[in-house]
């Protein structure tokens, strides 16, 4: 296809981090070929990563090929493309149109942000039900929100939004103190115009204050609390280079895109892999409220968003506390040149308590080893939500995700049935938080299999008389129809992910297991839309075959998708998972009954997973973790 004849691009690595050259020359790529008219916007730019197959092949400091993936929205048509683009070859590798009624639109972006107020205010429906609620138009904040997929006339493949009103009181205002309810416009975000108004009836606004930042609100600081410092006088223990990570016994590489976040890659102990990729690849915000102003309310912060676009500058001392290390990360705009978000990703080491201790009784021995973890993590705000992601890698190969949401909860003038009085006429409907972490796993080596594995209750008779014994029971997950799971926290399950070639010293398959912290999944009706659209949250557990084309859980395009894309898809296939290369999606959250103690900002609330060595080891592999001297026991 067109070429661009430059100077060869070139990186060190297939998964090195982007740079803002890249950024620039697949702009390059794209206007030569004629595909960046006046309003034609990057609504998705994102590394694409070569195959599996590819990446483990690729020798140490040979020139890789890079590729980027960039989806591109006329504003004024609503037609959109999606498109690859060789860096290295300075080449437009492919190029189709997305088919908006069957496939989806792309991502809500900032330029259409930026034009919704206007929008709405050349609505007569519109500034008429302002007006009936006696409010200056100029005083009410409006974003565009995912619009969903409903049997409403007129809809299908056309680009929507659906938007609500906050009234604004000054410019340091919160303005989600102050929701405008019993009123929502339909907006179509080609044309620019209002199809519907739905006003339900006046409702007053919440009076209110939500300015958490406002000492009048906060009350005089606390004088009690004596400062922390955090100090290595030696400085931090691990190494950065070009995206990879050293230490201890662990190596792995650190990636950042804008619909994902942050992105763990090639995860080793010890010079053994144990998982080649990791991220959150979906998220999905449903809520609980009928109302006909409400029921579409779902968001996808991932797919719909592209949520880590916005990812914070992190400040030492505040996010981060400690000798810390800042990685920055490079996205597009929607002109698709570079932005650089400084300090996107920290990086430091954490005391963890005790990893190991005995004092014996027979020999006097007392020995005792402090676990500590290396953290990498970043923090994203969209809308009235923050959210953290915070992976976690410990001395004994145990690797963690915890996120953490904060920010301000969605509000509502009707508190009821399906909403929390968080303030004086001010609700906070239900909702719930449903990440999707895909996991692709190299236990060992590509040849891998998934276990259930759970504790089960023996009945009193033979061989237990006295009622005590209970067992440890195991089911491979053969196939991908049998390998869509729900957690039993009652049982203890769990998924082992085990290598079918190799044992430990006891003759086991050598493994790593899944924890999952057994909370609710999707509890939306399996015929709602929601449902159908977000199917990966239905279960907490699916295993898939590799396959470098399965990226997202609810498809490559979300917004507007009618649904049935991504995970009901594949498993159709049924593929065989036994001694196989498999991917694990792993459903966890929060479902969030909302409290007066969550406003006007909520404090962190906590979700995640763990993955832990089971028979990957032949004894603890931190035995070797040295005491702390007692110089520096202070």
């Amino acid at each position: 296809m067109t070429a661009v004849q430059e100077p060869r691009t070139t990186a060190s690595h297939p998964l090195a981090p982007t740079t803002e050259a890249e950024v620039t020359v697949v702009r390059e790529v794209l206007a030569a070929a004629g595909l960046l008219e006046e309003n034609v916007r990057f609504a998705f730019f994102a590394p694409e990563e070569p195959p599996k197959s590819e990446v483990l092949a690729h020798p140490d400091g040979a020139d890789a090929d890079r590729s980027f993936r960039a989806v591109l929205l006329d504003l004024g048509t609503g037609r959109s493309r999606d498109t690859v683009v060789s860096v290295t070859r300075r080449e437009l590798v492919s190029c189709r149109e997305l088919e908006p009624e069957r496939e989806g639109q792309p991502p809500i972006i900032d330029s259409e942000f930026e034009f919704i107020e206007d929008v709405l205010n050349a609505s007569p429906d519109w500034l008429a039900a302002l007006e009936k609620r006696g409010l200056e138009p100029a005083s009410v904040r409006a974003v565009p929100l995912s619009a969903g997929v409903y049997d409403i006339p007129g809809e299908k493949g056309r680009r929507l939004a659906r938007a609500f009103g906050f009234r604004q009181d000054h410019e340091a205002d919160h303005a989600w103190a102050h929701p405008v309810d019993g009123l929502v416009a339909y907006v179509d975000l080609t044309a620019r115009t209002v199809d519907r108004v739905i006003d339900t009836g006046v409702v007053p606004v919440p009076a209110t204050s939500g300015n958490f930042d406002d000492p009048a609100v906060q009350g005089e600081h606390m004088t009690s609390l004596k400062p922390i410092e955090i100090t290595q006088p030696e400085g931090r223990s691990f190494t950065v280079t070009d995206g990879r990570v050293r230490w201890g016994k662990w190596d792995l590489r650190v990636g950042f895109n804008e619909r994902e976040g942050l992105t763990l890659h090639q995860i080793a102990f010890d010079e053994r892999p144990i998982c080649y990729r990791a991220s959150v690849a979906e998220m999905v915000v449903p809520y609980a409220d009928p109302a006909p102003v409400r029921f579409w309310q779902n968001y996808f912060d991932c797919g719909e968003y592209m949520f880590a676009r916005y990812a914070d500058s992190l400040q030492l001392g505040c996010d981060c506390l400690g000798d810390i290390h800042y990685l920055d990360a490079v996205v597009a705009d929607d002109l698709g040149n570079p932005r650089t978000i400084s300090n996107a990703i920290c990086m430091h080491e954490e005391d963890h308590g005790v990893l190991w201790k005995h004092t014996d009784i027979f020999t006097g021995a007392r020995e005792v080893r402090r676990q500590r973890r290396l953290v990498i993590s970043f923090f994203t705000p969209i809308g009235n939500y923050d959210y953290g992601f915070y992976w976690y890698l410990y001395l004994d190969g145990t690797i963690e995700l915890e996120c953490k949401a904060t920010g301000i909860v969605f509000t509502s003038g009707t508190p009821g049935e399906y909403a929390t009085e968080v303030a004086p006429g001010l609700g906070a409907p239900f909702h719930q938080h449903l990440f999707s972490a895909r996991l692709d796993m190299t236990v060992d080596g590509t040849a891998n299999a998934v276990e259930e594995v759970e504790a089960v209750r023996v009945p009193m008779g033979e061989g237990n008389a006295h009622g005590n014994a209970f067992a440890r029971s195991a089911t491979r997950l053969t196939r991908e129809s049998q390998a869509q799971r729900d957690a039993d926290p009652g049982s203890g399950r769990v998924w082992h992910v085990v290598n079918t070639e190799r044992t430990n010293a006891l003759g086991r398959p050598v493994g790593y297991v899944l924890h999952p912290h057994g909370q609710p999944t999707l509890l939306a009706d399996p015929a709602s839309s929601i449902h159908a659209r977000a199917t990966f949250a239905s279960k907490a557990l699916w295993v898939t075959r590799y396959d470098p084309a399965q990226r997202y859980p609810a498809g490559d395009f979300v917004n507007q998708n009618p649904g049935g894309d991504g995970l009901p898809s594949w498993v159709a296939a049924d593929r065989d998972l036994d001694g196989q290369d498999v991917v694990l999606w792993h459903t966890f959250g929060l479902t969030h009954f909302p409290r007066p103690e969550d406003w006007p900002v909520m404090p962190v609330d906590y979700t995640g997973f763990v993955l832990k060595p089971a028979g990957f080891f032949d004894r603890n592999p931190a035995l070797d973790v040295p005491p702390v001297e007692s110089r520096n026991c202070h």
